[in-house]
């Protein structure tokens, strides 16, 4: 069996998973549950499991800077709503991956896979000691190769069979709806990114851009009006065609406060 802990913010995620995973009580043994990688981080270096299931796009930590830190690795299989263009790392440095929402169905080759791979490393491990750091290079070369590049002028957005190239100073701000991110132009024009949130904030450059919630990125070159909220929040209205208005989070009100010495 293996010791196995889920890692994800959606408690109606971790609960569904919970629920498929019963059906292989001869596979896995859940000995813990985290809502965010602060929380996954402590409990896997903690319990020391076999395996964990992890989210990606996590508060306080997200998945990816959760193993960057961890001096235990276990075995991973991502169960996330990150788009395709992150599969093939995936597949070739994990275990699996699984899209949500999850189904039997997918999961069972998940199951198949983690047999396949027990048996066939088992003798390894015999003659090495060393289960807990087996994946731990490939873990740590996808998330160095993942980790965007701040030094960009532009973001690629597919429409239709083109990939148009969006200089940076023609951005208003992105904003996310449910698991799709959006970029807003200053002209209106919205258009669908390959990226998550958390990967946006890490990839464009901080002088420029500011994470001001969690659904919310701004082009702080073209804020026209920032306005006091509840609760230590702002209303922000951008320069862009609509004048488009948004909340900030509470826990990034001090980040906005520093930049703009309000």
């Amino acid at each position: 069996m293996f010791k196995t802990i889920l890692i994800d913010d959606e408690k109606l995620a971790i609960n569904r998973l919970e629920r498929l995973l019963g059906k292989y009580t001869d596979t896995f043994e859940i000995i813990g549950r985290a809502n965010n990688g602060a929380e996954g981080l402590s409990l896997v270096e903690t319990l020391r499991p076999d395996l964990i299931f992890l989210d990606i796009e996590m508060p306080v930590m997200t998945g990816f800077e959760m193993l960057s830190r961890l001096t235990f690795m276990p075995l991973v299989v991502f169960a996330t709503a990150f788009d395709e263009y992150a599969i093939k790392a995936f597949e070739e440095n994990s275990i699996d991956y699984l899209l949500k929402p999850i189904e039997y169905e997918r999961l069972d080759k998940t199951v198949q896979k983690l047999k396949l791979w027990q048996a066939n490393t088992k003798a390894k491990f015999e003659q090495a000691n060393n289960q807990e750091h087996l994946f731990n290079d490939n873990l740590l070369k996808m998330i160095e190769a993942m980790k965007p590049k701040k030094s960009i002028s532009s973001i690629s957005v597919k429409t239709g069979s083109k990939i148009l190239l969006i200089d940076l100073q023609d951005i208003s701000h992105f904003e996310a709806d449910d698991k799709y991110v959006f970029l807003i132009t200053l002209d209106g024009q919205k258009y669908l990114t390959s990226y998550t949130i958390s990967i946006l904030a890490e990839k464009l450059p901080s002088n420029q851009f500011l994470q001001i919630s969690r659904a919310n990125i701004v082009n702080t070159l073209k804020i026209k009006e920032i306005e006091k909220h509840f609760n230590g929040k702002f209303q922000i209205t951008m320069k862009d065609k609509a004048q488009s208005k948004m909340i900030s989070g509470g826990t990034f009100g001090e980040a906005i406060k520093a930049l703009f010495e309000i």
